[in-house]
């Protein structure tokens, strides 16, 4: 099995954005949130890392 990508700016903020389309989407509030606050985490992952290679 191949080994995993390294997570980069760019890709954390595609998953930030698949995740908020999907939530932009769905009609169950509870699940719009969560995935919401997963893009979220995303963002922050990608902020994290613009700031450790700045």
């Amino acid at each position: 099995m191949p080994a995993a990508a390294p997570v980069t700016f760019e890709s954390a903020l595609g998953h930030a954005a698949r995740l908020l389309l999907h939530a932009e989407l769905e009609t169950n509030l509870p699940l719009m949130e969560r995935l919401e606050r997963l893009a979220d985490s995303w963002i922050a992952i990608a902020r994290t890392l613009t700031e450790v290679n700045s």
